[in-house]
């Protein structure tokens, strides 16, 4: 059997939703080429991965090292090796050379910050091991094989388009009230949501009438509510950037018995799941804590030499921006086993 095999469509196989699919082509003993069937969870040769990623310091970091273990647990012919989890750039360049040392078969990283990261990210791939780079990019993305993101400006505009489909349903009118929650200001995601959400919003008439940013924590998104509420005596549709800090603005809410707007999240915890059940929350936007067990499947199948069975170039692509879908009470059950528990 060649080596350049199978690979479902990356995102459909991350939520099981393809079994098997169409390879590319297999060549025959007398040389020609001829289309054949291949599951990409078909076992291959035995891979080893290292995984290195930030310290799980809130919900959606710890539930990306849950997803990249539980990726690496579907295949035999994968051994995951992981690293502790730190906010210490310096202690992840150290594990990224042990793996390098080690001759690992390929490194998924998210790297506490992309640029301190870039060298030794660099100085894996010279060796000949393939670096799979999620989340935070690196300074020069020649020093990964495959860049796969979540798509923050994605998110501003998801959340907009919804937040604009919301006022056209209930004839909210162009003065519509429309206040966002941001995450921390200084963050290039954070710019990246909001400007995705102004745009979305343009579209549609509308803008951001009252704006305020937390810290991607509990006690400053309470914090950072309370303030909010006390501005806007009246609101119609608020968009919070993250669902950990969402704990503490949804407290704010509670706290101050103000119900009366459309209430949107972001990034899919399991606690905005079952708002949204309960009736108390809109929806919540998607920010993949899957990121990173799509960097292990991914990462298996380059070490194998396979490739993605539903493209014409048959290479894993090098950089891959993964969707940001609007979870409503519609699609809940589609999206509740990816929520994260903050």
């Amino acid at each position: 059997m060649p080596r350049k095999a199978a690979l479902a469509c990356a995102t459909l196989a991350a939520a099981g939703l393809l079994a098997s699919c169409t390879s590319n082509s297999a060549e025959t003993s007398d040389g020609d080429r001829s289309t054949t069937v291949s599951s990409n969870d078909d076992p291959g040769e035995n891979v080893v991965i290292g995984f290195s990623g930030p310290q799980a310091d809130h919900g959606w970091l710890a539930a990306i090292n849950t997803f990249a273990e539980e990726a690496a647990a579907e295949y035999d012919d994968v051994e995951l090796r992981v690293a502790e989890g730190t906010n210490d750039p310096s202690a992840q360049i150290s594990h990224i050379e042990t793996f390098i040392n080690d001759k690992v078969d390929a490194i998924v990283l998210l790297p506490t910050d992309g640029a301190a990261l870039t060298e030794v990210a660099t100085q894996a791939m010279e060796a000949g091991i393939p670096v799979v780079n999620v989340d935070r990019e690196f300074s020069d993305e020649a020093a990964a094989r495959l860049t796969l993101l979540g798509d923050n400006y994605g998110m501003g505009v998801s959340a907009g388009e919804y937040a604009c489909g919301l006022i056209a349903e209930h004839n909210l009118g162009n003065d519509a009230v429309i206040a966002e929650i941001a995450g921390i200001d200084s963050l290039p995601l954070t710019q990246e949501r909001s400007q995705g959400f102004a745009d979305a919003l343009a579209h549609c008439g509308q803008d951001v009438d009252n704006r305020v940013a937390a810290e991607f924590t509990v006690d400053s998104g309470e914090r950072a509510a309370s303030n909010l509420l006390q501005a806007a005596p009246e609101i119609d549709i608020i968009w919070n950037h993250d669902d950990d800090q969402g704990i503490g603005v949804k407290a704010a809410f509670d706290n101050a018995e103000r119900d009366e707007f459309f209430f949107i999240g972001g990034a899919g915890s399991a606690n905005a799941m079952r708002w949204i059940e309960a009736g108390e929350m809109e929806a919540t936007v998607i920010y993949p804590a899957t990121q990173a067990g799509d960097g292990i499947k991914l990462a298996r199948l380059i070490a194998q030499n396979r490739g993605l069975s539903d493209l014409v170039q048959i290479e894993v692509p090098r950089r891959i921006v993964l969707d940001a879908p609007v979870v409503t009470a519609d699609n809940l059950d589609q999206y509740t086993p990816m929520g994260f528990e903050s």
